[in-house]
């Protein structure tokens, strides 16, 4: 069976970068799957994907040699069950602010007995060029967990939600977590103290020895958080990869064209 080479850099304490597949286009899948990115993120949260189409996106990443991950909709129990029998090396459950959420989300990611996902399919073990048999066996080791920090709550939780075995990383939304932090009247946080927000997120992790990273939209950003110690990030999406260079391309075209803000994932 395939060993999951995210857990092992993670493990490391090594940086790995991936990006964010939204368009839910196979051809698009497949060329990114054989660039060099750690891994590809499926966003089944906020893109109009249904469960055939991500489970030939998940194969076609994993037969590339790349890590399919896939960022769901909700900590449910059967979501996630279903997007691992579906051929995903691991989930980025979103909203975590609970000692209670992030304690579910991971049992339902484990085989008995570390948890409680249930035994069935195949295309899971295929994906990791593995029998069913070895995968059952295996799977608790290589799947992944990510646990999604986006708000003063779940940042609160920190410490306690990320010191959980079976927690593997956590994963910042900023865009989330500044909406999360309006005030009653509707006001966003300054800069500095959505800063200040991200800043006790890499303190936790760190306290705790768990991986930490959010999602940025340029690779210098991408970086920079490394050099903070984040380890899980992530680099726009293939929309926005289409339309920044598309945009690009017109302005120079076209200089006093349509230059509206098409797309931000």
């Amino acid at each position: 069976m395939r060993q999951n080479p995210v857990k092992t850099k993670l493990r490391a304490g090594q940086p790995t970068f991936g990006t964010w597949l939204t368009l839910g286009d196979l051809y698009a899948t497949r060329v990114l799957a054989r660039m060099s990115w750690d891994w590809l993120t499926l966003d089944i949260e906020h893109s109009a994907i249904d469960w055939a189409q991500a489970t030939m996106i998940f194969g076609a990443v994993a037969d590339a040699g790349c890590v399919p991950l896939a960022r769901i909709p909700d900590g449910d129990h059967t979501t996630i069950k279903r997007t691992l029998d579906a051929g995903a090396w691991g989930v980025i459950v979103p909203m975590v602010d609970t000692v209670e959420q992030a304690r579910a989300a991971i049992a339902a990611a484990k085989y008995p007995p570390l948890g409680n996902r249930s035994v069935g399919g195949g295309m899971h073990a295929m994906n990791f060029g593995a029998t069913a048999g070895d995968y059952y066996q295996q799977a608790n080791n290589e799947i992944l967990v990510v646990l999604q920090t986006e708000s003063p709550t779940g940042v609160a939780n920190a410490e306690e939600i990320y010191a959980l075995p079976g927690c593997d990383a956590i994963f910042v939304g900023p865009n989330d977590l500044r909406a999360q932090m309006r005030s009653a009247d509707g006001t966003d946080p300054t800069p500095e103290e959505h800063e200040a927000m991200i800043q006790r997120v890499i303190a936790a992790g760190q306290k705790v020895n768990c991986p930490t990273g959010m999602h940025t939209m340029e690779p210098e950003e991408a970086l920079q958080r490394a050099e903070e110690g984040m380890q899980f990030l992530a680099v726009g999406s293939d929309l926005r990869m289409m339309t920044v260079y598309a945009q690009q391309s017109l302005k120079k075209l076209r200089p006093d064209g349509d230059q509206r803000d098409l797309a931000r994932y």
